[in-house]
């Protein structure tokens, strides 16, 4: 076969031709591949200039009667309770108890993390006072702004959501509470005359049905488990139920926004939310808590910017990029 055999030989020619000139590589022909990502000022790495108007298409306009600050107000207070309970949700990626649980925790923070950056957006655009001063010519958009560039006095959640994750039960009964009072208050709030708060709600209805039914069910499977999950629910349910009154006062930025028919009092929800909690306790075979509500500092709480020393350590890890690099883009 003279034929196959020249071709076989051509071949072993060409081997022989690559090994004694080999082909540059990428590195050799362009310099190293990490070139392009390290050179110049590394605070490019912060923020991004190309993200669209989160409210883009959304109509705005402060509804008649409606005191802009106190709409700015409200906005934060909701905002501020998702974006601290995504930033602890998101502790747990790659710590979950398994695989599926890892992305559901994660998938979860990040509906938060959405609905929190629409919300911030509305507060800025309601109130342009509220977004703390930056270098001029920053390119941080304002949500960014009063995500990162706030000190810890000047966000309105609740104190449960800055709770440490502890372990999973007591992540379960913190989101089993949270969801519950955000579910019922965003079913409510779909009727907003503000239009950007009903299409948030819209939303957020969907999101959290799932938050809620996910805790539900594994507060009920770790209350009917093993002696050791129960013992961990019991003493998660200890540590977590003080701090659920706050999420049911209603402030009086709340109240004067329900009368408006923009906000939505919580304490006209604690009926619906009572009656939710008391089907999982009896389905787990829980008894119902009913410790002392968790005391304020001189009768002010979460909401009055009074936080305990978790919610700085974790805002200090949340903003150190973007206070390392205010004038940072990519």
């Amino acid at each position: 076969m003279p034929e196959e055999l020249d071709a076989i030989q051509a071949v072993a020619d060409d081997l022989v031709h690559l090994r004694s000139h080999p082909a540059p590589s990428p590195v050799e022909e362009h310099g190293s591949v990490y070139d392009g990502l390290l050179g110049g000022d590394p605070s490019h790495w912060a923020f991004g200039t190309d993200f669209e108007d989160p409210l883009a298409g959304v109509d705005t306009a402060i509804p008649d009667g409606v005191d802009p600050r106190q709409l700015a107000t409200y906005c934060l207070m909701l905002a501020d309770d998702a974006l601290v309970a995504s930033q602890r949700l998101g502790q747990w990626c790659s710590r979950a108890p398994d695989l599926e649980e890892d992305i559901a925790l994660s998938n979860m923070a990040l509906d938060l993390l959405g609905q929190a950056r629409l919300l911030l957006a509305r507060a800025a655009a309601a109130d342009p006072g509220v977004v703390p001063p930056l270098p001029a010519g920053s390119p941080v958009p304002p949500e960014d702004a009063l995500a990162f560039f706030r000190p810890d006095g000047a966000f309105r959640n609740v104190r449960l959501v800055e709770l440490d994750n502890g372990d999973f039960a007591v992540t379960t009964v913190k989101q089993l509470l949270l969801s519950s009072v955000r579910l019922a208050v965003f079913e409510r709030l779909r009727d907003s005359r503000d239009h950007v708060l009903a299409a948030v709600a819209a939303k957020g209805v969907n999101e959290l049905t799932y938050h809620r039914d996910y805790a539900a069910r594994w507060f009920v499977t770790l209350a009917q488990g093993t002696p050791e999950s129960r013992r961990r629910l019991d003493a998660a349910v200890a540590h977590v139920w003080p701090f659920f009154a706050e999420l049911l006062l209603g402030e009086p930025v709340e109240v004067a926004l329900a009368a408006a028919g923009v906000g939505v009092d919580p304490a006209t929800v604690r009926d619906d939310v009572t009656a939710v909690l008391g089907q999982v306790l009896t389905a787990a075979g829980v008894e119902e808590p009913s410790p002392a509500p968790l005391a304020g500092g001189q009768g002010r709480r979460g909401r009055d910017g009074v936080h305990a020393e978790a919610l700085s350590l974790l805002l200090a890890e949340m903003q150190v990029v973007a206070r390392a690099h205010p004038m940072g883009q990519w």
